[in-house]
């Protein structure tokens, strides 16, 4: 069975239309941080198994970033799916 994502702007697709582009959990560093704040936030990263929060981007559809919220474990569920714009407030349009 093929795994379906639920795009806010699409409706449901299938997940070869999307590209993962990594975890929407670090938090970036302010421009004054140290040099070592910012050594962990672009490559030091958790690898949790379970319930994670991502980056994907709709390559082969509305090309919007989104936050996709799924299980990376056992059974894949996705549980949440939101355009990171307007998870961000910015005005989309």
């Amino acid at each position: 069975m093929a795994s379906l994502i639920p795009c806010p702007h699409c409706g449901i697709r299938p997940k070869e239309e999307f590209s993962i582009r990594g975890s929407a959990s670090p938090v970036r560093p302010a421009a004054g941080a140290s040099d070592d704040a910012w050594n962990a936030y672009v490559f030091l990263r958790d690898n949790n198994k379970g319930r994670i929060v991502e980056h994907w981007h709709h390559t082969a559809g509305c090309r919007r970033w989104l936050i996709v919220e799924r299980d990376n474990a056992a059974s894949h569920e996705v549980y949440s799916v939101t355009d990171a714009a307007a998870a961000a407030g910015e005005v989309l349009e």
